[in-house]
């Protein structure tokens, strides 16, 4: 069983708004371009893999790319 908390690691405090730092951010996590859609790429090409080698190589690839940018 587990327990969910809703609490930030870090405090954030925001003074001002950044809709270009914020249109950039979106662009990077999930357009065409971005983190998310190369690592859904890496996962999907991973099931046509006919080794596991080649098959284990795609995963660490495509999970890596979900990390945020922040926690690298």
């Amino acid at each position: 069983m587990w327990v969910y908390e809703k609490k930030l690691q870090y405090p954030v405090r925001v003074d001002t708004t950044n809709p270009a730092l914020a249109a950039m951010i979106l662009e990077q996590f999930g357009g065409p371009d971005g983190e998310l859609s190369a690592g859904i790429r890496y996962l999907t090409q991973r099931w046509t893999m006919p080794t596991n080698e080649g098959k284990a190589i795609l995963t660490d690839i495509g999970t890596e790319e979900y990390v945020p940018i922040s926690y690298q």
